[in-house]
């Protein structure tokens, strides 16, 4: 079934879409719109080509047009007026949404998308205002977008959120070399203490039992040495020499090499 100029950019095709109009759900039907995809097809792409320098695959943006154009076969009825005033705003609509949905390095609620583009679009036309000099200001935004200046401060950081910044992206050349990944983060002073509770371990386990019972109500109940001496039985004197004694012979434990540990030059 020939349509007409099925290579032009836009085909003559308005007897096909009354014929489609009429035709009932079923082969016939089916042909008549794989027909017209490909008639209208070249226009899906040439629309898709004006995303080409956003970052995505070109054939992936065709295939995304292809998809917007059979939606617009679909829905079109032929009283509307030509098919290609409505056929190009619903394929560079589902072009838009396809980058809105699936490019963002960052995700970020629709919301806040759509305020990115209302944003973006007013800022553009305050800097374009004959007289205008400079960066827009966020008042000036909110009143050509009529938004309030909160909406205006979300649309301005989902401007920043549309790619991502590498870890090891350096600052500048006057950062010597400083990435991202240096700033972040801090020193985590509860994996010191872990590895000093396995060190001494070992030498707490070689301790009597009655060293090991004052290092435990002098460091982990808190006690004081008073408290410690009388519920003990000894002077407190004696358990300030205990203390003193068994700390020395953990810490000379954690620092001893293991025989089967040849050591380090």
């Amino acid at each position: 079934m020939a349509i007409g100029r099925v290579h032009d950019d836009a085909p003559e095709t308005t007897e096909a879409f009354h014929r489609l109009a009429a035709a009932p759900d079923g082969p016939e039907r089916e042909l008549l719109c794989q027909e017209l995809v490909e008639a209208w097809l070249p226009m899906a792409h040439r629309l898709a080509t004006k995303f080409r320098n956003r970052g995505e695959n070109l054939e992936d943006l065709k295939q995304v047009a292809a998809m917007g154009l059979v939606k617009a076969i679909d829905r079109y009825d032929p009283a509307r007026g030509a098919f290609e005033s409505y056929a190009v705003p619903t394929v560079t609509g589902e072009l838009r949404r396809h980058f809105r949905d699936h490019t963002w390095d960052v995700r970020v609620p629709r919301r806040v998308q759509d305020l990115r583009n209302k944003v973006r679009a007013a800022r553009r036309d305050v800097m374009d205002q004959p007289g205008h000099d400079g960066e827009a200001g966020m008042e000036e935004i909110a009143a050509r977008a009529g938004l309030t200046l909160d909406e205006v401060r979300d649309g301005m950081e989902a401007l920043e959120s549309y790619n991502s910044l590498s870890l090891d992206a350096e600052f500048s050349a006057a950062a010597d070399g400083l990435s991202l990944a240096d700033t972040l983060g801090h020193i985590e002073s509860g994996y010191d203490v872990i590895a000093d509770r396995e060190a001494a371990k070992e030498g707490l386990r070689a301790l009597p039992e009655r060293e090991r019972t004052i290092l435990y109500l002098r460091y982990f109940e808190d006690m004081t040495q008073a408290g410690i001496a009388e519920k003990v039985g000894i002077s407190q004197m004696h358990v300030s020499r205990l203390i003193t004694r068994s700390c020395a012979q953990v810490r000379d434990h954690a620092n001893r090499v293991p025989e089967h540990q040849p050591q380090a030059a």
